[in-house]
């Protein structure tokens, strides 16, 4: 059996759905466009150049909705994802993955979004297995800003992989093949562990080590 990962913003789908859950906040009217949109936005610019400092990031970006009563969160992210969502998902992506589970591939998505915001996008790719960035609950079962556990970003996606294969009765090397798709240099631990990476829709500075490196550049989007 071969092993697949994907990441999943810039990736599977054309946008960043974290940064685009924040847009949608904005839009929605339950966060400000001046001051929390244009934080919001330095953020994503910060994660573009490497330098996202991540649990500060999750704090803010869950700023916007946890405080709410969950139920009316949770109708909200059905709304993000029927308005926004749905439409990024192009069919090539899920030409992609489809080509992989007919293989009979073990599929995983394996993000640095966290799980309140991918969750329903790993079920729109029919992909069973999701490692995202699991949020901290309080003992009522309130959303703290907190990040739990090791945060699938940067080198934590292969230590999140490890346990999950662990879980699984599984290691790395019972696959005879294990590829990882993604565009982003945040990404170079787990491109780096795998053993066929494959840059998608890369940014320009994993393009020219892809080429460097002899990776093959599979471009979804065109």
């Amino acid at each position: 059996m071969n092993l697949t990962l994907f990441d999943l913003d810039g990736t599977l789908i054309p946008v960043d759905s974290d940064h685009a859950f924040g847009t949608f906040m904005v839009d929605v009217g339950w966060a400000d466009k001046a001051v929390w949109g244009a934080k919001n936005d330095h953020f994503f610019a910060q994660y573009n150049a490497g330098t996202l400092d991540l649990p500060s990031y999750v704090e803010f970006a869950t700023s916007a909705w946890r405080g709410r009563p969950l139920d009316e969160a949770l109708a909200m992210r059905e709304r993000f994802m029927a308005e926004v969502m749905k439409p990024a998902l192009r069919p090539e992506a899920v030409a992609l993955v489809e080509q992989h589970r007919a293989a009979g591939d073990l599929i995983a998505l394996v993000t640095a979004t966290n799980e309140f915001v991918t969750t329903p996008i790993a079920e729109a790719f029919g992909i069973e297995h999701l490692i995202a960035v699991q949020l901290q609950r309080d003992g009522e079962g309130r959303y703290t800003g907190g990040i739990r556990g090791i945060p699938s970003f940067r080198e934590g996606k292969i230590a999140r992989v490890d346990d999950w294969l662990r879980g699984l009765g599984a290691q790395w090397r019972d696959f005879e093949r294990v590829t990882f798709y993604s565009d982003s240099t945040n990404d170079l631990p787990l491109l780096e562990r795998v053993s066929h990476p494959v840059a998608t829709n890369p940014s320009p500075t994993l393009a020219l080590i892809a080429a460097e490196r002899r990776w093959p550049q599979l471009h979804l989007f065109a």
